[in-house]
């Protein structure tokens, strides 16, 4: 029996447990209990995966510099996800099919992320599963969460427009593989994103924070009302999952910073991804998620844009793909690439916020 359904119950005889019964009370005391979890276990974790020799494999025709960090511990996503899983099933409310199903989500894609890892550290390459593998996996785990997703109580398969409030298409069972599209490639983007130093965890962080707010309001009925946007009842409890996540994120990123001491892998990006898009899709706020994630998104589309203009005009679009390689390329120092990245992220999460209010 976790904490929340421990304590709980003792608020008949104890008035101060009452405090257990609000989510946002809840949410802070597991982004604390995350928090001091990964602080606590990140020396641990690096001097382990040191020990195993679980290093980084850097590609040969990506900027040199990065050659630096060759051997540099990765996998250390595994920090992250089980600090921020231990929090959740600590402090949510289990009852909750949503928080499941989260779960069920990020545990699937860190699977998926944890064997392309070990392949590549087996092979001593920077080529781990085949794209069609990690893809299949991907898309297969896609399916079957949208698949649940569309079967939960009071659940509606209707794609909600930001601004436009009165525009709620319905799609059926459509929405099965758009959920799918959605996870996979908010899984993917960023997984793209994370090339260098704390790059991918601070969007990651601001985006688990800001979708955790729109979850909030969508699961309260007089706040979702109140905004015109659509209730989902039972929505409002992942704001816990993601106030795990944001704080297992800073806790990784005080040994992610420049110069990082350990790097996250597909064990780490692969399920955060994914763990954001499927909260976007649970809190009927998946048509915003482009724009929350707008720092992931430029970073897929230039390795589109780059491949697809090679095979077609045989030219590159930018020296380098991912975008933030070829502001490496430019001479741009990496803290400054990171920090810039970091602040449109923050701009766009505020810009989705605002989109709460706009009607």
């Amino acid at each position: 029996m976790m904490l929340y359904q421990l304590l709980y119950p003792l608020h008949t005889t104890y008035s101060g447990f009452n405090v257990f019964r609000y989510i946002t009370f809840r949410t802070l005391l597991a982004g604390l209990t995350a928090l001091v979890i990964s602080f606590w276990l990140g020396p641990i974790v690096i001097a382990k995966l040191s020990s195993l020799k679980v290093g980084q494999q850097i590609r040969e025709d990506g900027p040199q510099r990065h050659l630096a960090k060759a051997g540099t511990p990765t996998m250390g996503g595994v920090l992250i996800l089980f600090s921020g899983i231990l929090a959740t099933l600590l402090l949510a409310d289990l009852s909750n099919g949503y928080v499941w199903l989260a779960l069920m989500v990020t545990i699937g894609f860190a699977a998926i992320g944890f064997v392309d890892d070990y392949r590549k550290l087996r092979g001593r390459s920077s080529a781990g599963l085949s794209a069609r593998q990690k893809f299949g996996l991907q898309l297969a785990l896609g399916l079957i969460a949208g698949f649940v997703l569309v079967h939960m109580p009071d659940f509606s398969t209707t794609l909600n427009f930001p601004v436009l409030k009165g525009v709620r298409p319905e799609i059926g069972m459509w929405y099965v593989p758009f959920a799918a599209l959605v996870i996979v490639g908010s899984s993917n983007a960023v997984n793209l994103t994370d090339g260098l130093d704390g790059l991918a965890i601070g969007p990651v962080a601001i985006a688990s924070a800001t979708i955790g707010v729109f979850a909030y309001v969508a699961g309260n009925a007089k706040l979702a009302e109140y905004l015109q946007i659509e209730y989902v009842p039972g929505a409002g409890e992942l704001l816990v999952f993601c106030g795990a996540l944001v704080a297992a994120g800073l806790g990784f990123l005080w040994f992610n910073a420049y110069p990082a001491q350990m790097f996250m892998g597909d064990v780490g990006s692969l399920p955060l991804g994914a763990a954001i898009g499927f909260v976007a899709l649970a809190s009927k706020q998946e048509l915003v998620l482009p724009l929350l994630g707008f720092v992931f998104v430029v970073e897929a589309l230039s390795v589109i844009f780059q491949v697809a203009s090679f095979k077609i005009r045989r030219k590159r679009i930018f020296r380098m793909a991912p975008i933030h390689h070829h502001f490496e390329l430019m001479g741009w120092p990496e803290p400054l690439i990171i920090v810039r990245f970091w602040i449109i992220a923050i701009i766009c999460a505020l810009l989705a916020l605002a989109t709460l209010k706009l009607r």
